[in-house]
């Protein structure tokens, strides 16, 4: 895994979206696909994919990489299946 990206993820994207009481992390990498997961209030927005298509914008825009994010829904143990 980049660690460059992890480190994106981790300081710059991670901290935005934990302001609404969501939380992401970035699970591995294949090619330009990155997988993340989502937890909190991510688990369950209404506008998840707008909200990938926000974060490959941001990549591309700070970093210079093309990519696409995959995002696993990470859901409470105790919700029914949805």
């Amino acid at each position: 895994m980049d660690e460059r990206l992890k480190k994106y993820v981790d300081e710059v994207i991670a901290p935005k979206l934990q302001g609404d009481g969501g939380f992401i992390d970035l699970t591995g990498t294949d090619g330009n696909v990155l997988h993340v997961r989502l937890q909190g209030e991510c688990s369950k927005c209404a506008i998840v994919l707008r909200c990938m298509s926000w974060i490959e914008e941001e990549i591309k825009r700070d970093l210079g990489i093309d990519v696409t994010v995959f995002a696993e829904r990470k859901k409470p143990f105790f919700w029914d299946t949805i």
